[in-house]
């Protein structure tokens, strides 16, 4: 990064937005009272690593020289005191700050780097005058794109623990799905039997399906469970290839319509069919760095 663009550079989180420059923080767009400057490191330090885990050590080393003669564990307690009050937060509900407890501290909110201004507009002045009108035309069509799902800096933050408990929660259901259904396929075939029902094609596709879903729910239990690296990221890859999987057996509670009726199988269709966008907005709440919508 250059330095231009690292003077002019501002991290976003909640309804506050802090200039790493100059050491300004705005609530709202509207600049607050300015806080000490070991308050302000402190911030930087937890901003440039959220959901990282800064501990007690790195702060000391990197804010009170190992000359200085001062009580550190007072100093430090007051400057995250005042830090947490500029925020409006607290030590017992966090939302930006969390304590471990002997350890250090984590920032627990999303962060988002926010656009450089002056280099959109020079790259948008350029890109009009090389490309012109399809140029825009091809940056209007990304930005719609991009607005169909949610994006992480739409969704609130969310206990990274919630989110693992929620998200298993799903692929176990879904494990139990394929398993219930690969153990009655003579059952499905009875249901089946109906013959304007093509039984044939339907039972393959759902065999197919489920013997493709199961590992693909274990691994991703697994990689639950085990605190796997990027879960976020190799969920995103796989995304594509389980929307319609899932969509597909969203359709499943209307091969039991004869039992549980109509209504009761279109409500159940209709949540299985929002199921998969809500493992990603899970993710998402609880494991996305927020980065803005258009690169700077």
């Amino acid at each position: 990064m250059t330095e231009p663009e690292r003077e002019s550079q501002k991290l976003r989180f909640g309804v506050f937005e802090f200039d790493t420059a100059s050491g300004e923080l705005y609530r709202d767009g509207k600049v607050q009272p300015r806080i000490r400057e070991q308050a302000l490191q402190i911030l930087l330090m937890l901003l440039e690593r959220p959901r990282d885990l800064v501990t007690r050590e790195e702060l000391r080393d990197r804010l009170w020289s190992s000359d200085t003669f001062v009580d550190f564990d007072h100093g430090l307690n007051t400057a995250i005191n005042q830090l947490r009050s500029a925020l409006g937060d607290s030590a017992a509900n966090p939302r930006f700050i969390k304590t471990l407890p002997r350890r250090g501290y984590r920032f627990i909110a999303p962060v988002e780097i926010m656009p450089n201004l002056s280099l959109r507009i020079a790259r948008d002045s350029t890109a009009v005058d090389i490309g012109g009108s399809d140029q825009s035309e091809e940056t209007a069509s990304r930005d719609s794109r991009l607005s169909i799902l949610s994006d992480a800096r739409e969704l609130p933050s969310v206990s990274r623990r919630l989110v693992l408990i929620l998200f298993s929660l799903i692929q176990i259901m879904y494990l139990t799905f394929y398993i219930v259904s690969l153990t009655r396929i003579s059952q499905l075939e009875s249901i089946l039997s109906h013959p304007q029902i093509p039984s044939l094609p339907i039972l393959v596709v759902l065999i197919v399906t489920a013997a493709s879903g199961i590992p693909i729910r274990l691994y991703l239990l697994a990689a639950t469970a085990f605190h796997y690296g990027g879960l976020n990221t190799k969920f995103n890859k796989l995304f594509p290839f389980l929307l319609p999987l899932d969509e597909l057996w969203a359709l499943t509670p209307f091969l039991i319509v004869h039992r549980i009726g109509f209504g009761l199988a279109l409500a159940a269709t209709a949540a299985l069919l929002y199921l998969p966008f809500s493992e990603r907005s899970l993710l998402l709440m609880g494991f996305s760095v927020k980065k803005p919508l258009v690169e700077p």
